[in-house]
């Protein structure tokens, strides 16, 4: 492979201004994350902790091996909505390592309402279920939780993708020989009742977990019967009466413990092989990539100055460099994992896409890793492209990117505008991770475009009635769709929704990649298989 060599002058004026306003945004980003991830308020977590128990993430320290890292999925997940009443979604998820084990962890949080579940929540619970199915991962489930949150109940219940699916997943898991273990360190209520007694093993801490499907006071207005939860469903009762658990805990700790155990005993299977070579640091600083990142989006970003900083040694195989030259492709390796990377340098031509598909076919044949690196307006349009079939290229692209047998990992570092958004590997395409820097954007097309098409819209609808738009009404229009598409474009709109698996600083964005393949290799890559591609 040959090393890339920076054009970028990091002493110029121009490079210290973006960096200035990048930090500006990762900084705010920063703030947030740390006040959402406090969990609920502060009387809510001392009443938590004066019960003798840690909180989500500490519990979730504790498991994974030492000095090992902890993978979050949506953190900002139900950021802004609700009136932020629910941080997180209620629920951390993420990947760690538990005795070298890739795993699936999934805690209640139950200093927010209880660990209660919203719709958000629902959906991210389901996200790491996915996750675990995707790429044969154990999961612990670390519950917490008084179940459905009551107020939303119709939006958390009824539907395919609600409550229910969480224990049609665990049995899908159960039957592809996926182990499950539940730590009950709390509340297991109503239906959630089943997550323990559908995993493999279940843990629960007396005096503090416990199971039922119908609490004490619906038990008293059903039934009359008069019963403590100790009672009707204590941790004495599921594990020397019932047999719903498997194991008595005496606290946080124990049952962690417990937990990391069972590990211990877990079958090692047979992984993807991948030609991995030693580690090497990238010849640039990954911190330049501060002064790099797009702000101005006006501005196109060479993405082999990206490349060059997320690489082993910065260097990088190119592919057709000479050829569709608005989408880079080429090869490398990431903490010793070998990589095919697409990324954006311009509108998607025909050109383009047919390079992409060509790529994208080698790593398929080849099992190697794709690597998607968005930022993207979509595929040219007018009347001579349509003609030479922009239409049919750009479809080569998708039904690529859509049967590719390989891992695909998708990181938005700009704009993700379009029909671009499905060539490149958005959520509609199953990334195994898809994650957005703090600036980026993501929408149908930008802001400015919509306006002026919405315009144009309604200036022919005043020309059909023989008049002309007043041009107080067309500056009054773009300001609203501007500021609409700026609102629900911004990375905050995206990850609130679960639209991505969440916002990361860029200098992390090659250590998500090494453990995103990482975990990938649990479940052997697939082989080559394409259909029809239009001619």
């Amino acid at each position: 492979m040959f090393t890339l060599e920076t054009k970028i002058n990091t002493n110029s004026d121009e490079f210290k201004k973006n960096k200035e306003e990048f930090l500006k945004i990762l900084n705010k980003y920063k703030e947030i994350h740390k006040n959402v991830t406090k969990g609920g308020s502060e009387k809510a977590i001392a009443k938590h902790k004066e019960r003798g128990k840690l909180l989500a993430r500490e519990r979730i320290d504790k498991l994974v091996d030492p000095n090992t890292p902890f993978l979050e999925l949506s953190s900002l997940a139900a950021y802004g909505i609700f009136d932020n009443g629910h941080p997180s979604a209620v629920i951390v998820t993420g990947i760690g390592v538990i005795h070298g084990h890739e795993t699936i962890i999934i805690a209640n949080d139950a200093t927010v309402k209880g660990g209660t579940y919203i719709k958000e929540t629902i959906k991210k619970h389901l996200r790491a279920q996915e996750v675990a199915i995707e790429n044969n991962l154990p999961c612990v489930y670390m519950v917490d939780s008084g179940g459905v949150f009551l107020p939303e109940q119709a939006n958390v219940f009824p539907d395919r993708d609600h409550f229910g699916r969480f224990f049609y997943n665990q049995a899908q898991l159960s039957a592809a020989g996926i182990p499950q273990i539940s730590i009950v360190m709390g509340s297991c209520t109503a239906g959630g009742a089943y997550v323990p007694a559908m995993s493999d093993e279940a843990i629960i801490i007396k005096k503090q977990g416990t199971i039922f499907l119908g609490g004490p006071p619906l038990v008293k207005a059903a039934t009359g019967e008069v019963v403590t939860p100790e009672e009707l469903g204590g941790a004495e009762v599921h594990t020397a009466i019932s047999g719903v658990a498997d194991h008595l805990a005496d606290n946080d700790i124990h049952s962690i413990q417990i937990c990391r155990n069972i590990f211990q005993n877990l079958e090692k299977k047979e992984k993807q092989i991948l030609n991995i070579s030693p580690i090497e640091e990238p010849l640039y600083d990954p911190e330049e990539l501060y002064g790099i990142a797009p702000v101005d989006f006006r501005k196109m970003v060479d993405p082999r100055e990206i490349i060059m900083r997320m690489v082993d040694g910065s260097k990088f195989h190119e592919f057709k460099e000479d050829y569709g030259k608005t989408l880079v492709c080429g090869f490398a390796k990431i903490m010793g994992y070998p990589v095919g990377i697409l990324a954006n340098n311009g509108v998607l031509f025909s050109e383009s896409a047919l390079k992409g598909t060509h790529f994208i076919e080698l790593c398929s044949i080849r099992k190697i890793p794709l690597i998607f690196l968005q930022n993207i307006t979509g595929f040219i349009i007018g009347k001579d492209f349509e003609r030479k079939g922009i239409a049919k290229d750009g479809a080569k692209l998708v039904h690529a990117v859509a049967n590719a047998n390989v891992p695909k990992f998708t990181f938005i570092f700009g704009g993700s505008f379009g029909a671009g958004n499905y060539g490149m590997a958005g959520r509609a395409y199953s990334p195994r991770l898809l994650f957005m820097w703090p600036n980026a954007k993501i929408s149908v097309m930008g802001g400015a475009q919509a306006a002026n098409v919405l315009i144009t819209v309604k200036q022919d609808q005043y020309k059909a009635k023989g008049k002309e738009m007043p041009q107080k009404e067309i500056d009054a229009l773009r300001k609203e769709i501007m500021d609409k598409y700026d609102f629900e474009g911004s990375a905050y709109y995206s990850t609130a929704r679960l639209w991505d698996d969440g916002i990361i600083d860029p200098v992390d964005t090659r250590k998500v990649i090494a453990m995103g393949i990482a975990m990938s290799l649990n479940k052997k890559f697939g082989e080559h298989k394409f259909g029809a591609f239009r001619m």
